[in-house]
């Protein structure tokens, strides 16, 4: 395999090309099941595809263990609004060791008069195996500044990928983001000297993801 792949099209089908127990870690920002649409600032994005149900969560979960090496960890980003059943399926082929969280600079829109402004995401942290830690033992919330959304309507800082793929790999690993969006995940393994699969449904999105990880 060549040390930065880029695939467009079906993760759950692409990942059946990928060797068993070949990827040493997986980040990943799949959709969260709540038929997400952003209205950010002026701009107005389409809705992220097979948003509208995790009917499939089950067969992508067992895909990712599949092609997770013995010794992996794993980060799997999630909205509280299906946190439950993500970790459900989750911890059916892991071992589920922490939820992160991602402490942005921003606060959500949401119910403006019922509700208390939100101003985190969530990142289901689980292993196959018993991976170390890199460095330091770091509390489970950390700060990094939001995007902006410039190219994806959740789209997370490189920064923030830096930090987690880091924390739990080493140079030439092979990380997989089977939901690619517009490529910070394989931004990340590129400068951290990390081997990178990325996969993206998305036709616009990917040639964003291929622009930036290639230029």
């Amino acid at each position: 395999m060549k040390d930065i792949e880029l695939w467009h099209g079906d993760c759950l089908e692409l990942m059946k090309n990928i060797p068993n127990g070949s990827v040493d870690a997986i980040i990943t920002d799949p959709p969260y099941g709540i038929n997400y649409q952003s209205n950010y600032r002026k701009e107005k994005y389409s809705k992220i595809e097979n948003d509208n149900d995790i009917s499939w969560l089950d067969d992508f979960i067992n895909e990712c263990f599949r092609v997770s090496s013995k010794i992996s960890a794993h980060y799997f980003f999630c909205s509280h609004h299906n946190i439950d059943k993500f970790k459900q399926a989750i911890e059916k082929k892991f071992k589920v060791k922490n939820f992160l969280i991602w402490e942005k600079n921003n606060t959500s829109m949401g119910d403006l008069k019922g509700d208390f402004a939100s101003k985190v995401e969530f990142v289901i942290f689980a292993t196959k195996g018993r991976p170390f830690i890199r460095g330091k033992r770091d509390p489970n919330i950390f700060k990094f500044k939001k995007t902006g959304n410039k190219l994806h309507p959740t789209q997370k800082p490189v920064d923030l990928c830096e930090y987690l793929i880091g924390k739990f790999s080493d140079e030439s690993y092979r990380v997989l983001d089977p939901f690619m969006g517009s490529g910070s995940t394989g931004v990340s393994c590129k400068n951290l000297n990390r081997k990178f699969i990325g996969i993206e449904l998305d036709e616009n999105y990917f040639n964003i993801a291929k622009k930036r990880i290639n230029g």
